[in-house]
């Protein structure tokens, strides 16, 4: 588990954010190779119009999950920490730089979890709605300023607030 908590400082959204994930994602698909099947840019950095933390969140599918743990320097080449799966069954989390205020993570699956679709559908979502992109805007300024030292409440208070949203897209979707 993550032991250092930093400030939850929420800006808004740049334009650089969705160049700066394509960058990034380039870079890991060239250390990952063959066992890389697509690199998505999610999280709230990949919604236009909203504020977040100035961290870019990907979301890595790989051929077989027992890659990352075979080669557990791979991704240290480009600064990212491996940190396991810190409460999602299947997901490797990496996070760069190792110490201080994180400016990557990077949630990696085994090509097939669900996970991915549900990360994916929530941001694509999000796109798609901009109301209620807003609305979880306002739920996390709300919730920076209740918990501005970035203590893992700030993360688990949002919680139902995202699941509410993921069955909605799952509904949306059909």
């Amino acid at each position: 588990m993550l032991s250092m908590s930093h400030p939850v400082v929420l800006v808004p959204h740049d334009p650089a954010w969705k160049y700066a994930a394509s960058d990034e994602a380039s870079r890991i698909r060239g250390i990952l190779g063959p066992h890389q099947i697509a690199i998505h840019h999610i999280g709230s950095t990949s919604i236009p119009g909203i504020k977040a933390k100035p961290v870019l969140d990907l979301l890595g599918v790989v051929s077989r999950i027992e890659v990352l743990d075979q080669n557990p320097r791979l991704l240290q080449r480009l600064g990212y920490d491996a940190r396991g799966e810190i409460g999602i069954p299947g997901r490797r989390y990496f996070r760069r730089p190792p110490d201080g205020p994180a400016t990557h993570h990077l949630h990696c699956f085994a090509q097939g979890d669900p996970n991915i679709d549900r990360h994916l559908l929530f941001r694509d979502y999000l796109l798609s709605h901009p109301e209620t992109a807003t609305a979880y805007e306002r739920l996390k300024e709300a919730l920076a300023a209740r918990f501005p030292n970035g203590s893992p409440a700030y993360a688990d208070t949002k919680t139902d607030f995202i699941r509410d949203i993921e069955r909605t897209a799952a509904e949306w979707r059909k």
